[in-house]
């Protein structure tokens, strides 16, 4: 910290013992947690409090531990839900003043959601104002959960007149060749995400409904070739697994009145040895072309169980400290 400044003094009413004792957690647990992710100190005495650390921070600090405060009247507050608490209060846009966006909600048959954090912010508004749109990070950053509320919104809209959710069949290791059925009855398994965020927006029945009526569609890449895909909302997941060639092809495939979501983890690529990833490619082929918006996830960005983000980064600690592979993927 540069030059000292004045602790941060305020108080949290009314005051319970049951409600203080839940809020700070088991051995202060959940003050900690705070601490950690704000850079902050963290002092109480019973309901009153002492922040110490840069305005900013001290500022988020407060009003995340109001918020908690108030969800203690009727929850029994976790590590896990603290966790959730501090990426849903966008922090980081807290710790910045000058951050003054306005956040969104997409409007699902099944109710309203709303991004979580800056980053997803970022995200879904870039969808609504690009017609091209990637989204790079780890699992667990709800960059297809996002991609498909987007689709779901501009379809209960009417801005588009389908969806097509789209992934490469390729092999994590799995035979398709063993499993029973078409190509597509084959790669069923592998967009079960897909579905099952289709299921929590829509209703199964209505899902189905809309399947067998192909307003929804969910295919291979390969099943792209030589169509022209106009006034759809298309979703290519886990697109690190398609070649360069397949990547060209997809972006090609774009109509009029179509809007397009590529999502994808560029350290989980199953392709094989010395196929380059269409997705690393593609960053570096279009990241200077107006109309098309890349939005890169971190670890801090994951909303699943906190163990699920100190996965992440124990990954990428371990991959930067070792020998690169140069004849590898992307």
């Amino acid at each position: 910290m540069n030059a000292p400044i004045e602790p941060h003094r305020f108080t949290l009413e009314p005051f319970e013992a049951r409600r203080f004792a839940n809020l700070c957690g088991q051995f202060d647990e959940h003050l900690r947690l705070i601490e950690q992710r704000l850079d902050v100190e963290i002092r109480n005495r019973g309901n009153q409090f002492e922040l110490i650390g840069e305005s900013g921070p001290m500022h988020s600090a407060e009003l995340i531990l109001r918020r908690l405060y108030r969800e203690t009247k009727a929850t029994e507050l976790s590590p896990d839900l603290v966790h959730l608490f501090l990426q849903e209060s966008a922090v980081e846009a807290l710790n910045d003043p000058a951050n003054n966006e306005v956040a969104v909600s997409l409007r699902t048959r099944k109710g309203m959601i709303s991004p979580r954090g800056l980053n997803q912010q970022r995200y879904v508004k870039a969808i609504l104002a690009n017609d091209i749109n990637f989204g790079i990070g780890p699992a667990g950053t709800g960059k297809t959960y996002l991609a498909v509320a987007c689709a779901v919104d501009a379809l209960e809209r009417e801005q588009v007149r389908r969806i097509l959710l789209v992934r490469p069949a390729v092999e994590a290791g799995e035979k398709l060749g063993f499993l029973p059925g078409d190509l597509a009855q084959k790669i069923d398994p592998y967009l079960r995400p897909l579905y099952d965020a289709l299921y929590e927006m829509l209703g199964f029945e209505h899902v189905a409904k809309l399947i067998e009526r192909q307003v929804i569609e969910i295919a291979p890449l390969a099943y792209m070739r030589g169509r022209t895909l106009n006034n759809s909302f298309i979703i290519l997941d886990e697109s690190q697994n398609t070649t360069t060639e397949q990547m060209k092809m997809f972006l090609t495939r774009i109509g009029f009145g179509s809007t397009a979501v590529i999502t994808g983890d560029i350290t989980q690529v199953d392709l094989p040895k010395g196929t380059r990833s269409g997705l690393a490619h593609v960053m570096d082929v279009l990241k200077d072309v107006p109309g098309i918006s890349f939005t890169h996830f971190k670890p801090k960005d994951v909303v699943r169980h906190p163990l699920v983000q100190r996965i992440v980064e124990a990954y990428e600690r371990f991959d930067e400290n070792k020998p690169r592979d140069t004849s590898h993927n992307g």
